[in-house]
């Protein structure tokens, strides 16, 4: 295994037909796999996988679906182009989006990044009898997200056989599962565009190309968001430095069905000049980073005020002209789910059940 494959992940969503076809590979599938994407989209995924290990991935492909699960960490071998190569041990992440699966692929390897990988899903399934020692879970964690109720329709019951590939379990396509929607978001910008939507569920797929992700986040939850964010790409990271894949993290926030712009910011409040005690500290630490140093007089607070209320009649002008002010009935609280990969952000939505 050469330096560069085991630097790389890539981001993958296969369909819910038995041979779980892929429909979206990102573009760090050659530097892993030796494949363009567009030599693989369209073709059955299970195609790559060792056929030791065949009927367990395609009995877990059915699996995972049927029983609507999310942030679920699979360790496997998928073939690489290059028959010099042969086949390389991977780890796959795998959640279900509503009528797809989504999730990563990257090179499985031994240390901290496998155990912190391991330690943030919610379930880990070993195939490749070598891995064994990838498997690490945190003793008595709570899932740190529920799983949905699962759709009451199952009419699918599969003939499951093991060891042969020619005798794996066999099934129809399976149905949609419970409502979630895939971001795929540019990693290396500050906003965050939105590269893919995976369906018009939560959000509007043509709406929501190409803008930035913080547009669909309330105002009252964005730094928080980035604060997430910026946590889960410093996760992505691996021993050199270079962008790679990084484990799940779990949140709740506010979802604009319709968006807004997030490039107006309201100005952080000058702080007093006349502070006491020990909360001068926290007002202190409470500026956010994109905050202005200002320099005011003592009588300048009237000003100040008007410098505001324009500021936020400015705001209200421009959104109402462009449509993106929210109104309450178009924001919605989701459960995220929150991962890093070699050349993108997956952000996974739910509508929450709390």
């Amino acid at each position: 295994m050469d330096s560069s494959t085991a630097c790389v992940s890539f981001i993958g969503i296969v369909d819910f037909t038995e041979d779980a076809t892929w429909v979206y590979c990102s573009e760090s599938v050659y530097d892993l796999l030796g494949y363009e994407p567009h030599e693989l989209i369209g073709t059955p995924s299970l195609n790559l996988v060792h056929p030791d290990e065949f009927s367990e991935v395609k009995e877990l492909h059915y699996t995972t679906i049927s029983q609507d699960q999310a942030a679920v960490l699979a360790y496997l071998r998928m073939k690489h182009k290059d028959p010099y190569k042969g086949y390389i041990l991977c780890g796959i992440s795998r959640t279900v989006c509503q009528n797809v699966l989504v999730g990563s692929v990257s090179f499985a390897a031994p240390g901290p990044k496998a155990m912190h990988n391991a330690s943030t899903a919610q379930e880990v399934k070993i195939i490749t009898p070598t891995a064994k020692d990838l498997e690490f879970r945190r003793w008595n964690d709570p899932n740190p997200m529920p799983p949905c109720p699962i759709p009451s329709s199952r009419s699918h019951s599969p003939d499951i056989r093991r060891r042969d590939r020619k005798e794996a379990i066999t099934f129809d396509p399976l149905p949609e599962q419970s409502i979630r929607t895939a971001l795929i978001l540019d990693r290396f910008s500050v906003n965050c565009g939105i590269l893919y939507c995976s369906n018009d569920s939560l959000i509007s797929t043509t709406a929501c190309m190409g803008r930035s992700f913080f547009d669909f986040v309330s105002r009252k939850d964005e730094d928080l968001v980035r604060s997430w964010i910026d946590v889960i790409k410093s996760w992505g990271v691996n021993e050199r430095g270079q962008p790679s894949d990084g484990g799940f993290g779990f949140g709740k926030f506010s979802l604009l069905v319709r968006g807004r712009d997030s490039s107006i910011r309201h100005a952080d409040p000058v702080p007093s000049r006349h502070r006491s005690g020990p909360s001068s500290g926290h007002d202190h630490l409470s500026r956010t980073r994109d905050a202005r140093p200002s320099h005011h007089h003592a009588s300048s607070g009237s000003s100040y005020r008007d410098r505001e209320r324009d500021r936020e009649r400015y705001r209200e002008s421009r959104e109402s002209r462009t449509g993106t002010r929210p109104r309450s009935d178009d924001e919605r609280v989701v459960d995220a789910i929150f991962s890093a990969h070699s050349d993108g952000l997956m952000v996974i939505l739910r509508p929450s059940s709390s």
